[in-house]
């Protein structure tokens, strides 16, 4: 009997053990989105993914899942070792993203930040940022330079006798007024300031920053520079525009 007990002891040790080998490394997966798009824990070793950049210390890695051609047709983001997939595409502009692990929301916990330059060029210069929690690698929102000119930025161009523009902007209550100078009659048909030629995001001091020129003409030529800060909403959980600061460019 003694025989019997101990027999079934080490069969049950067995059987527990071989159901807690079983554990799925998913973490979690967020409402509506597909299987590909989950968080998972997978140990690093398992993936042939190409590693594109890290940030400083590697807590935030990225990788290629398709690559043609140079260019990334989608990645996968790893933070400390949870990883999820994203259809954020990469050019081959020769600029590889840039990578960051820092607090931008002020709640003390770090978020993964990834700039990605997304056109390179002669007077274009282009880039996307993705700002994601470091728990569950859910995007936050970063409001586009669209809707900050749409909703905050009022401009008007007009052309005097002499060939200038005669410049004004109104943001924020405040308004600006500037000559701009041409060595001969500039070729436009705008009343209005144009922008996404340039569109330049970086961090400084734990804040997003954004460098958006107002361009006049077709080439185009840049006449004046926006720049601005974000901060974080809790309320709508999103980067919106704080201070907008504009300042001419000088010929």
């Amino acid at each position: 009997m003694k025989k019997q007990i101990v027999v079934l002891m080490l069969l049950s040790a067995v059987l527990l053990s071989g159901c807690g080998s079983d554990k799925s490394g998913i973490v979690t997966q967020g409402v509506g989105e597909s299987p590909s798009k989950q968080v998972t824990t997978q140990p690093e070793q398992e993936t042939n993914a190409k590693l594109i950049e890290a940030s400083e210390n590697k807590e935030v890695k990225l990788y290629a899942v398709n690559e043609t051609d140079g260019e990334v047709q989608g990645v996968t983001v790893d933070v400390n070792g949870k990883r999820k997939e994203f259809d954020w595409k990469i050019a081959d502009t020769g600029t590889k993203p840039q990578v960051f692990y820092t607090n931008l929301t002020g709640d003390g916990k770090e978020e993964a930040v990834i700039l990605i330059q997304t056109g390179r060029g002669t007077e274009l210069d282009t880039y996307d940022i993705h700002v994601l929690h470091a728990e569950d690698l859910t995007e936050i929102k970063v409001q586009s330079y669209e809707d900050i000119v749409t909703d905050q930025i009022e401009s008007h161009v007009a052309k005097s006798d002499d060939g200038t523009l005669a410049i004004t902007v109104k943001t924020q209550g405040k308004e600006s007024k500037f000559d701009y100078g041409f060595d001969s009659d500039p070729d436009y048909n705008q009343d209005e300031l144009a922008f996404g030629g340039v569109v330049i995001y970086s961090l400084k001091n734990q804040k997003i920053k954004l460098s958006l020129p107002g361009s006049v003409g077709v080439s185009p030529t840049y006449v004046c520079e926006f720049n601005i800060t974000y901060k974080f909403d809790s309320a709508k959980n999103e980067f919106v525009a704080d201070q907008i600061e504009v300042k001419p460019i000088e010929k």
